[in-house]
């Protein structure tokens, strides 16, 4: 009888720790929701006046465009021909060819007529040395830094640092397509307030769109529901997180794929860490712990109306690789800035985003597997009724699939990206079948995740292939008249010593 009942009290505390965690987790995104919902329409409402022609206030600080490319022969070419139609007074593309082992080079140098570009590169933080740096002959505003590979996008990210020109860059992913007002979107904060070092933009799911020439043609969803359910995660994400976690001045992350850093800000915390896989998260940290413990006055800001579009994983294989790694990434990250958590002078960040994803969103796959385990154990052992089974998967499913709604109400009222009403149909069906099968497998990816980065095994990267389905074949160029071919450097300076001769 006593076994019995320690037992029975034991497996009472067990499952009211679980309901607890899991109403706590919930409930902060839920609040995150909320203020969104609040936050979100006074936003777009007060950005409207960017809809209407303006004259340009010259007051536009000139950005370096820092794309890291490993390997991306298939998307590369759209990609710059994208960045090269922004509308945006002045601003620099760095090609960061990070050691590539396919034509990524090769493709490069044909599309846009690269020619060798003698001069001095300054390393002020560190990276793999730079092999040979190239310019565009066609678009005065492009180069590529051809460098040996550093085994992270980090130590590419460094190299295009070191090579930019201007003091705000953006580090970008090779498959990424930028909306082409977004740089005059992003730069708003840098003139609203100039102790701004780092804001952040939208990112949203490519895979379903169309792509021609460079420039986004048609929005639609993915017909792949590996990627559809990833458009649903980056809408919770971005309307919901970001924008609640911004409203309190404690922004933990800028994705490494859009965002817009002050140069010297970056350059004084020492770059991007070669020892995390979370890059991007772990730069925002140590700009935030910087400011922080020193108590210098500073910004981190995100906006939500500039867009930029990337191309997400379709298959299982592809996709776990990624969860694991970004798993990975954040708890290296929280390691390396543990310092800043219930610091003195943490402030916000170090008081409530820090704490919430370690102890809430850093653990929550443990919490979360055990946790529907430790459940369907107890009913089939008959320790805890069916109906205490159904509750707690109602809880868990329920409460998922009312975060999805919420975050596809705020893009309806706020966006409205997806326009068709066959497309809202499609991402609330999306929203309730993600909870039978696809989120219990990330919450089994992210586990592995923890377990790697405890045991300090895989560290790499691993390939992430990418298909490229949402380019249209790039227009061939035309045949250049024999006699017009562009002249080297070298025939060009005969030339003009011929002309002066002849004057």
């Amino acid at each position: 009888m006593l076994y019995e009942t320690i037992v029975f009290n034991f497996v009472q505390v067990v499952q009211w720790f679980f309901l607890v965690y899991f109403i706590a987790l919930n409930g902060i995104y839920l609040v995150l929701t909320i203020i969104s919902l609040g936050v979100l329409p006074r936003f777009i409402e007060r950005q409207s006046i960017h809809d209407f022609p303006l004259i340009e206030t010259g007051f536009e600080p000139p950005i370096s465009l820092v794309v890291t490319a490993y390997n991306e022969e298939a998307v590369i070419v759209p990609t710059i021909h994208a960045l090269l139609q922004l509308e945006y007074p002045e601003y620099e593309i760095i090609i960061v060819n990070d050691g590539s082992k396919d034509r990524s080079m090769e493709i490069l140098t044909e599309e846009f007529d690269l020619a060798v570009l003698p001069v001095a590169f300054r390393q002020r933080i560190e990276h793999k040395p730079v092999k040979q740096i190239y310019q565009s002959r066609i678009h005065p505003n492009l180069r590529v830094i051809d460098k040996e590979n550093g085994g992270c996008k980090a130590d590419a990210s460094n190299a295009g640092i070191n090579g930019a020109k201007f003091g705000l860059f953006m580090p970008l992913d090779a498959d990424t397509i930028l909306e082409r007002n977004c740089l005059k979107l992003m730069v708003q904060p840098f003139l609203l307030n100039p102790d701004t070092v780092g804001v952040g933009g939208n990112v949203r799911i490519l895979n379903g769109c169309e792509v021609e020439d460079g420039q986004l043609t048609r929005v639609g969803l993915p017909k792949n529901w590996l990627a559809m359910f990833q458009v649903l995660e980056y809408t919770r994400a971005f309307l919901s997180g970001r924008v609640g976690w911004n409203y309190f001045n404690a922004l933990p992350l800028i994705s490494g794929a859009f965002g817009l850093f002050k140069k010297e800000a970056v350059i004084e915390v020492g770059g991007y860490s070669h020892k995390s896989l979370g890059e991007d998260m772990d730069l925002v940290l140590r700009l935030h712990r910087h400011y922080r413990l020193n108590q210098k006055p500073y910004r981190l800001d995100f906006v939500v109306d500039p867009v930029c579009w990337t191309e997400a994983p379709e298959t299982l294989s592809v996709l776990k690789k990624q969860r694991v790694r970004w798993q990975r990434g954040l708890f290296d990250c929280l390691w390396e800035n543990r310092r800043l958590m219930f610091h003195p002078k943490g402030g916000p960040v170090g008081w409530t985003s820090f704490p919430f994803l370690l102890f809430l969103e850093g653990i929550s796959p443990v919490i979360e597997v055990a946790g529907h385990l430790f459940f369907l154990i107890c009913y089939f052992l008959g320790l805890i009724s069916g109906e205490g089974a159904l509750a707690f998967m109602l809880l868990s499913f329920g409460t998922g699939f009312l975060l999805s709604v919420s975050s596809i109400f705020l893009e309806e009222i706020t966006f409205r990206t997806y326009r068709r009403r066959k497309d809202l149909i499609k991402l609330i069906f999306g929203a309730f079948i993600e909870n039978f099968g696809y989120r219990q497998m990330m919450s089994f990816w992210r586990l592995e995740g923890i377990v790697k980065w405890v045991l300090k095994t895989d560290a790499s990267w691993g390939t992430m292939t990418r298909n490229a389905s949402w380019s249209a074949p790039a227009p061939s160029r035309p045949a250049i008249p024999p006699g017009l071919e562009p002249r080297s450097g070298k025939e060009n300076a005969v030339a003009e010593r011929e002309n002066e001769f002849i004057a």
